[in-house]
């Protein structure tokens, strides 16, 4: 079966420092489940405190930016359901994500150098 891979990129909203490692995993939870709805596969989830790199293989049929709209609309509610005190703190009102993106095709790059490149972030304590 023929896959696109996607380098993706989302920040919060006013660049707030927000995320721990236990928001990350559950941020990782929310990606797969919802890359899951899309008959796509997430490869690699990293992020640092303001915001996450996603690896996301998915299939020709699928628009980058229906697949970015819904990972962004779902991880923000489910995310703001969990009431983790990083995020009720310096957030108010209904964004987690700024609304701009970065989506880059990985086609030309072999896909263990994105892989390593978005597991070498650093992850927040």
């Amino acid at each position: 079966m023929f896959v696109l891979h996607a380098h993706l990129v989302f920040v919060t909203k006013y660049r707030r420092r927000i995320f721990t490692k236990r928001v990350l995993s559950d941020l990782r939870d929310i990606f797969e489940k919802v890359c899951h709805d899309f008959g796509a596969i997430l490869v690699e989830c990293e992020g640092e405190k303001d915001h996450v790199h996603l690896l996301v293989n998915y299939p020709p049929k699928v628009s980058i930016a229906k697949l970015v709209n819904s990972l962004k609309g779902v991880s923000s509610r489910m995310i703001r359901k969990k009431n983790h005190p990083s995020i009720t703190k310096y957030l108010w009102g209904g964004a987690l994500w700024s609304p701009s993106y970065f989506s880059g095709s990985c086609g030309g790059a072999p896909i263990s150098i994105v892989r390593q490149y978005i597991e070498q972030q650093n992850a927040p304590n």
